[in-house]
């Protein structure tokens, strides 16, 4: 059975995850822009998503905690 890894598991996510995505490039000084990014460096692109992953876990954590 072939595994998707590109299904959202929360619909309507997307949106957000996105807003997250540029909110955090603005932060961190990475200048994103819509559609196509491959002229980004992989330090770049990695301080983005580092910051997402991080910023996920404490939402998690947040949650778990009943906070």
């Amino acid at each position: 059975m072939a595994n998707n890894n590109n299904q959202k598991v929360v619909p309507g996510a997307e949106e957000a995850l996105n807003r997250m995505k540029f909110e955090i490039a603005s932060q961190v000084g990475v200048n994103l822009k819509q559609g196509y990014n491959g002229d980004l460096t992989a330090r770049e692109a990695g301080k983005v998503g580092g910051n997402i992953t991080k910023q996920l876990i404490q939402m998690a954590e947040s949650q778990l905690a009943g906070k």
